[in-house]
C-alpha cells in the first residue's frame, strides 16, 4: 500500500474527539472500474463523502451498488481508478485494513450472531481487532453499555440477539460499528424492514453520529427518506456514474430520470371501468389471535390494498386466503363459488396465487435457473404421456420473460444472479403461469427500485382489468395510494377502515393516522 498504513489507521483515529472540519473529505473515488469474468459491474464510478456528512447512494437493482460497497470495504479490489482515503491514495485494501481505518458496513442482514448476547455481538469485532484470544465478558458488557449510550439504544446486554426485533438487531450492528471507532459508516438499505416510527428513530441516531463527525453513506432509493436524512446524493446506473450534488438539487422528476434513464409518470390508479361482477367476496373471516370478522369485496378492475402496523393482521389475511394459516370461521367466495381453504393445496387447486414477502427464502429456488423457477408452481401441465415437454417449458418461460420484462442474458442463469426487481418479476410470473383467479402479493416491492416498481404495478393493473382479483399487502402508504383504488386499514386484527378512491380523497397521513387507536403514531 502506497500510504503508511499505521499512520492512517491509528494516528488519525485518535483525533476523532478533537473536532472535525466539515469540508474535509474522508473518502474519494475516481473512475472506479470492476469486472467479473468479462461482465463490467462498475464502468467508471465517482464518489465523494465528507466527515460529518450523510451521502445517499442510489441506483436501481443491479446497477453496481453492492460491488461498489465491497470495493470501498476491501472485499473487492478495483481493476482501475483512484481510491483516496482520508487524503491518502490507497492501492490495496484488505477488509481488516478497512475496519481498522474506521470503515464499517452494515448490510441488510446486519451480520449479527443470533445465538450470542447483545454484549457479545457488540464486542466481537473489537476482540478481533485487538487480537484477544479469549472473550473478556466484563469488558464486553462495558463496551456494549457504552456503545448503547452513544446511540441512545436501550437493550439488555445479556439478552440473546435472536430475541430482538429487527430494529434492535440493527441497533446492535450500529453499536458494534461505533465501538470499533467508526469514521465512515455504510448502511445498505437500512429501512427496508422497519416501521415508520423505527425509521424515525434510526434517523435520529444517524444525526447523532453525523454530529460526532462520522461520514455516513446510506444506500436507498426511497426519495422521501432521502430528502429527510441526506445532505448529498450520488446516483449510479448500469455500473456508471450519473450525477451527484446537494439533495436540494434533486426534485422527484430529476431523481427518477437520473435513476432510471427515462421519465416515469406517477399517477393514481383509477380503473377505467369497475364491473359489478364480484371476483372475490370475503365475509366475516376470523382466526383467533390474528384477525376477526374481516369482510371485503373485489370486483373486476379493482386492486385492493391492505395495510396496517406490524401485527395488525394485514399479513395474516393473506396467509388465510392462501391456506398458510387458514381462517377458522367465515366465507370466501371466488367468482360466485364458495371455496373452502384448509391448506395451501386448496388454494392452489382453486387457482389462488401468493407472492410472499420474503422472495429469497419463500418464493424462489436461488440456485436453480429462471426456467426451473418459472414453472415450479405449474409443472403438472407440462407432462405429456408421462414425459416433460421441455420445449413448451422453454417457450413459456421466454414468453413470461418478455411479458414481465425480466432483464437477463438467458433463462438458464441462476436466480441468485438477478437483481431484486427482476427476481420479483420471476416470482410474479411463476404464479401468473398458473392462470390464477386471484393473486395475493405481500410486500411485492420490498427492496425493489422505482423503475421495477412501476413495471410490477403495470402488470397488476392489467391483471385487474382482465378480471383477476388483486390484493396488495404493504406498509408503503405512498405505493398503495398510487396503485390501489380500494384500501383496507387493519388495526388489532380488525378492518377499521374501508376506503375507495372513487368516493373519497385518500392520502398517506390519513392512512397512518388510522393505524393506532389514538389516531397518532406508534
Amino acid at each position: 500500500m502506497e500510504i503508511c498504513l499505521k499512520a492512517l489507521l491509528y494516528g488519525a483515529l485518535l483525533k476523532r474527539n478533537e473536532g472535525f472540519d466539515m469540508a474535509e473529505v474522508f473518502l474519494k473515488l475516481e473512475n472506479i472500474k470492476k469486472s467479473f469474468g468479462g461482465v463490467k459491474a462498475l464502468k467508471g464510478v465517482n464518489l465523494e463523502v465528507r466527515k460529518g456528512e450523510v451521502l445517499c447512494l442510489a441506483g436501481e437493482n443491479g446497477c453496481g451498488k453492492s460491488t461498489l460497497i465491497k470495493v470501498i470495504s476491501g472485499a473487492h479490489d478495483a481493476d482501475s481508478g483512484e481510491y483516496i482515503l482520508d487524503g491518502n491514495k490507497v492501492d490495496k485494501l484488505k477488509p481488516i485494513d478497512a475496519i481498522r481505518a474506521g470503515i464499517q458496513v452494515i448490510y441488510q442482514d446486519f451480520a449479527v450472531f443470533p445465538n450470542l448476547t447483545v454484549a457479545e455481538n457488540i464486542a466481537m469485532n473489537n476482540s478481533l481487532m485487538t487480537g484477544a484470544k479469549v472473550m473478556n465478558w466484563k469488558r464486553a458488557r462495558e463496551l456494549a453499555i457504552e456503545a448503547m449510550k452513544q446511540v441512545g439504544a436501550n437493550m439488555d446486554p445479556d439478552v440473546l440477539v435472536e430475541r430482538l426485533t429487527v430494529a434492535n438487531k440493527q441497533m446492535v450492528a450500529i453499536c458494534r460499528a461505533i465501538i470499533n471507532d467508526a469514521k465512515f459508516l455504510i448502511l445498505d438499505e437500512p429501512t427496508t424492514a422497519l416501521t415508520k416510527k423505527e425509521v424515525e428513530n434510526l434517523f435520529q441516531i444517524i444525526r447523532r453520529l453525523k454530529e460526532k463527525g462520522i461520514a455516513i453513506m446510506i444506500v436507498n432509493h426511497k426519495l422521501d427518506e432521502i430528502y429527510e436524512i441526506a445532505d448529498k446524493l450520488t446516483i449510479i446506473r448500469n455500473g456508471e456514474y450519473v450525477s451527484s450534488g446537494d439533495i436540494s438539487e434533486y426534485d422527484r422528476a430529476r431523481f427518477i430520470r437520473d435513476l432510471t434513464g427515462h421519465d416515469i409518470v406517477e399517477t393514481t390508479y383509477h380503473p377505467e371501468k369497475v364491473s359489478q361482477d364480484e371476483v372475490l367476496k370475503v365475509e366475516n373471516l376470523s382466526r383467533k389471535g390474528a384477525f376477526e370478522n374481516v369482510s371485503f369485496t373485489i370486483n373486476k378492475g379493482d386492486v385492493l390494498g391492505v395495510t396496517g402496523l406490524l401485527g395488525s393482521g394485514r399479513s395474516e389475511i393473506g396467509d388465510a386466503i392462501f391456506g398458510i394459516a387458514p381462517a377458522e370461521t367465515g366465507r370466501i367466495v371466488l367468482n360466485g363459488n364458495e371455496v373452502k381453504i384448509k391448506g395451501i393445496e386448496d388454494a392452489v387447486s382453486n387457482r389462488i396465487a401468493y407472492v410472499p414477502e420474503d422472495r429469497l427464502t419463500q418464493g424462489l429456488f436461488l440456485e436453480r435457473s429462471i426456467r426451473d423457477n418459472m414453472v415450479a408452481a405449474s409443472i403438472g401441465k407440462y407432462f405429456k404421456k408421462g414425459k416433460l415437454d421441455h420445449k413448451q417449458i422453454a417457450d413459456d418461460t421466454q414468453m413470461w420473460i418478455d411479458k414481465v420484462a425480466v432483464v437477463t442474458a438467458n433463462d438458464l442463469v441462476p436466480i441468485r444472479t438477478l437483481s431484486g426487481g427482476n427476481a420479483q418479476k420471476v416470482v410474479i410470473a411463476k404464479w401468473l403461469n398458473t392462470d390464477p383467479q386471484l393473486i395475493v402479493l405481500n410486500g411485492p416491492t420490498v427492496g425493489v427500485d422505482i423503475g421495477s416498481k412501476s413495471e410490477i404495478f403495470e402488470i397488476l393493473h392489467e391483471l385487474a382489468k382482465e378480471g383477476v382479483g388483486v390484493i396488495v399487502i404493504s406498509d408503503d402508504l405512498s405505493e398503495l395510494v398510487q396503485n390501489c383504488n380500494k384500501i383496507i386499514v387493519m388495526r388489532n386484527g380488525q378492518a377499521v377502515a374501508h376506503l375507495d378512491q372513487a368516493d373519497e380523497l385518500v392520502n398517506e397521513n390519513e392512512l397512518y393516522g388510522m393505524f393506532s387507536e389514538e389516531g397518532g403514531e406508534q
